[in-house]
């Protein structure tokens, strides 16, 4: 199992990709999805900015000059399909934190993977796949 720290550094990476994203994948989008993917993108800026700070004294993980998209973005259906996808993998990280992690800590873990899994299956509906929700959030079926 890797160690506590390297769970909560793959964690800012994660949160790191994740703003990535949502920068590429928002301009893609019309209608109500345009304002759940800022809200989406500022949950993942504040809690990549508390992992910032939770690494007082130590050198927080960097942005990764270069992210690769899994998929190629052209219309609001892959923008759709990338937003399920950042926010299924965001929770399999923060899930793994759950398990290195004790109280307070492993509060806020679990509620970002709750709140990562909940906002999957809001963008896995939108995109209509099946099934909304995978059987174990943050793991994949």
């Amino acid at each position: 199992m890797p160690a506590v720290a390297d769970q909560w550094e793959l964690a800012l990476a994660a949160e790191h990709a994740a703003i990535f994203a949502y920068g590429r994948l928002g301009v893609h989008l019309r209608g109500e999805a345009v304002q759940r993917a800022r809200t989406a993108e500022a949950t993942h800026r504040a809690r990549r900015d508390q992992l910032i700070l939770r690494s007082a004294g130590n050198d927080p993980v960097p942005l990764d000059p270069a992210y690769q998209l899994p998929f190629p973005l052209t219309d609001q259906a892959s923008a759709v399909r990338l937003a399920a996808e950042v926010e299924e993998r965001t929770a399999a990280v923060w899930r793994a934190v759950l398990p290195v992690s004790e109280g307070a800590q492993r509060e806020g873990a679990l509620a970002a993977l709750v709140e990562y899994a909940v906002q999957a299956t809001r963008w896995r509906q939108a995109a209509g796949i099946t099934p909304a929700a995978p059987t174990w959030p943050g793991r994949p079926d």
